[in-house]
């Protein structure tokens, strides 16, 4: 299973602004001539080119989003706290995380070029523009790898779990579950028309406790509704047909609820179009041993100052288009662009049950027919393609049933340990503010 797709938004927000911090297509972190040294955080610096460039972006996003921002010292502020906090995290991953595989830098170099259609060469030369060198670029994509291990590694480090916990989350699963029983009712209506006077809902009342007590005595449901029902299903005994719970009346399913295949109401059930007698003739209730896995793959276009949400929606949307033309296909297409270990693969995820994968992706994934390619969806990874390959239903051991909750509640809990994390981090990082220039 793809690990990607499992990480905190954290993990990718930070990737993305250290990306920017350090200067994919620009800065480096020292000062460069007519700059100045805003802070020194352990090792690195904070310059006010750096806060000026972030500043510079966000009045970009804004003016695209139509979004207001705050006053423009309130914005430098936050600017530089957020620059800050990505030095802490970065400096301290560099001194507590095992080293970066040159060749995995290799293909990170060569991904970040193909996801700007670039050769590496081009890239090289794209970044000599700007005023860095490779060694320099590729420093910071190691720096990105490493602040992308330790924080996977010590925030769920932080994160405990209790058995009780994953019995609620577990019994939640299982209720809301229930809602989804499947239904096959059959029922004799008896109308009564709107307005009808007391003595007219009496005759029909009648009438419909006559059907009752027919089926009660022993008859057939099917005759007694083929005889005194007055709805559209008479001719097939009455038969609603299998449906989930949720798609049926509510009172529907109220009048039944404990009631097995075979079994009638034992009281007749009032509604607005008129009388009913209701007969259970399938349920289908959900077994929470068993699990829907799906298969899928996707093509992942990761974020960047060059590379927006729209930018890659746009693109996205042409990819999805040549699938569907026929011009290319999904894997290719994931081969060649995709920012995600599943690359060389073709974008293939392998089987997954509910819940492994972050909710904004799952929801996509789930409203997916077999073979579906879904339109650009954005994650806190940035965006994707999807496509469902093949669905199962497997049974799940109680043991696998408890760690995908286990796993479903840290995703929950991720967010306010990393701020926990981050926070202590601050506290315990040497950080000097310089005074600007006069």
């Amino acid at each position: 299973m793809n690990d990607l797709i499992r990480f905190s938004r954290h993990a990718l927000c930070a990737l993305l602004a250290a990306t920017a911090a350090a200067g994919a297509w620009g800065q480096s972190t020292a000062a460069r001539p007519g700059d100045y040294i805003l802070a020194v955080v352990n090792e690195d610096l904070v310059t006010a080119g750096e806060v000026e460039m972030r500043m510079t972006r966000m009045r970009t996003q804004a003016a695209r989003a139509g979004t207001r921002l705050p006053p423009e010292d309130e914005l430098r502020k936050q600017m530089l706290d957020a620059l800050i906090e990505e030095r802490v995290i970065s400096t301290y991953a560099r001194s507590t995380t095992a080293k970066v595989e040159e060749g995995e830098i290799d293909r990170a170099v060569q991904g970040t070029a193909a996801q700007n259609q670039l050769t590496v060469d081009q890239l090289r030369e794209r970044l000599r523009l700007d005023g860095m060198d490779m060694a320099r670029f590729r420093s910071n994509l190691r720096d990105m790898i490493l602040v992308e291990r330790v924080r996977e590694r010590e925030v769920v480090m932080r994160i405990r779990v209790p058995d009780s916990e994953i019995d609620q989350f577990i019994a939640k699963q299982v209720a809301a579950a229930g809602k989804e029983t499947n239904l096959n009712l059959a029922q004799v209506l008896v109308t009564v028309p709107e307005g009808a006077s007391d003595a007219v809902v009496q005759q029909r009342r009648a009438r419909a406790e006559q059907a009752l007590a027919r089926i009660k005595a022993g008859e057939s449901f099917d005759t007694v509704a083929l005889q005194l029902s007055e709805d559209g299903n008479k001719e097939r005994g009455g038969a609603i047909g299998l449906r989930p719970a949720s798609r049926l009346p509510d009172i529907f399913v109220e009048a039944v609820r404990g009631l097995k295949a075979g079994e009638v109401a034992p009281t007749l059930l009032k509604s607005g179009a008129g009388f009913h007698v209701l007969k259970v003739l399938d349920r289908r209730d959900p077994d929470a041993s068993k699990v829907t896995q799906t298969r899928a793959r996707h093509l992942l276009l990761r974020l960047t100052p060059q590379l927006t949400g729209e930018v890659a929606a746009r693109r996205l949307a042409e990819y999805r288009a040549q699938i569907l033309s026929g011009q290319a296909s999904f894997e290719e297409l994931a081969r060649k662009h995709s920012e995600d270990g599943s690359a060389s693969s073709g974008g293939d995820l392998g089987w997954a049950s509910p819940g492994q994968f972050v909710p904004e992706f799952e929801e996509a994934l789930n409203g997916l027919a077999l073979n579906g390619i879904s339109p650009p969806v954005a994650s806190r990874f940035g965006v994707h393609l999807i496509q469902v390959v093949e669905r199962r239903e497997i049974d799940q051991d109680p043991k696998q049933l408890r760690d995908q909750a286990r796993n479903a509640i840290r995703e929950q809990k991720f967010d306010d340990a990393y701020a926990e994390w981050a926070k202590e981090l601050r506290a315990r990082a040497y950080i000097e503010m310089r005074e600007p220039p006069q």
